[in-house]
């Protein structure tokens, strides 16, 4: 059978999380391509368009600038939506990974992009803090969200501990993607956190992404463009998934080809999807 590229590159995912053995039978039998290289990047503009994907969340964003890779750092740039202040981190060379205190290298096109416009940079975490404790409206704080430099959070997060920050302020720096989540928990409380957290596609983690998110396919087509763009990320969603494959599906031609019929269509997530297709099988 053939499916078109999304599904193709869907079922992959999966089938690379079963034994070497049932992997090749499956691929054959159900007539998935050969197991490509988990690692390695497509041609520039289609990595540019899979990093653009509408499906792809905000925070898969910042987990592939966690990376520090000067090469994906500019593909996530060109690929836009990226939030101006982190923008302006990536024109900056500061890292995003945990090896901080040293300057990235600028690839490609990032040398002689412009300053991302209407964005500066605070000059002082005390002046971060005494511009988001002024805000009085969503587009203030969305404002001074937009002016914090990745070394104010400290700062920040121990001034909302010491007395909480206006709302207003509070919900445009959960909506940043790198918002620390010691942070951003304190603003948990609030009736319509997680809603406001999805339709800002801000997710904790991949294994957050997985239990959570979907349609299944549009997951998992986010999950194939990480093992190239976060694989340092992927084993956090590879741990929910495998023991459900292996589980659910394992090395049954017939399980694998009821889930194929079914990936273009579902609208649930992926654990159901894997769990849905096994027990029709």
């Amino acid at each position: 059978m053939r499916y078109d590229r999304d599904t193709d590159r869907a079922l992959d995912v999966l089938i690379s999380l079963t034994g070497a053995d049932e992997a090749e039978r499956v691929r054959e039998r159900i007539g998935v391509v050969a197991a490509r290289p988990a690692a390695r990047m497509p041609e520039r503009w289609a990595a540019v368009r899979a990093l653009g994907d509408t499906a792809m969340p905000l925070s898969a964003r910042l987990w592939a600038l966690e990376a520090d890779d000067p090469k994906v750092n500019e593909l996530v740039v060109l690929a836009g939506g990226l939030p101006g202040a982190l923008e302006l981190s990536v024109l900056k060379g500061e890292p995003f990974g945990p090896d901080g205190g040293r300057t990235l290298p600028r690839a490609g096109t990032l040398p002689a992009r412009p300053t991302p416009p209407g964005v500066r940079r605070f000059a002082a975490p005390e002046e971060a803090v005494a511009a988001l404790r002024e805000v009085r409206t969503m587009r203030q704080g969305r404002r001074a969200a937009n002016q914090l430099g990745r070394a104010h959070w400290p700062a920040v997060t121990a001034a909302d501990v010491e007395r909480p920050l206006p709302g207003f302020a509070r919900w445009a720096l959960a909506l940043r993607p790198d918002c620390p989540g010691e942070l951003r928990e304190r603003f948990a409380d609030h009736p319509s956190y997680a809603h406001r957290m999805r339709q800002g596609g801000i997710v904790a983690d991949p294994a957050e992404y997985v239990r959570g998110w979907g349609p299944a396919r549009s997951v998992l087509a986010v999950l194939d463009t990480g093992r190239w763009a976060f694989p340092h990320r992927m084993p956090e969603a590879e741990e929910v998934l495998r023991p459900l494959v292996r589980g659910s599906l394992g090395g049954s031609v017939e399980a694998w080809a009821v889930l194929a019929q079914l990936l273009p269509t579902f609208t649930g997530t992926v654990p159901e999807l894997v769990v849905t297709a096994g027990a029709i099988a």
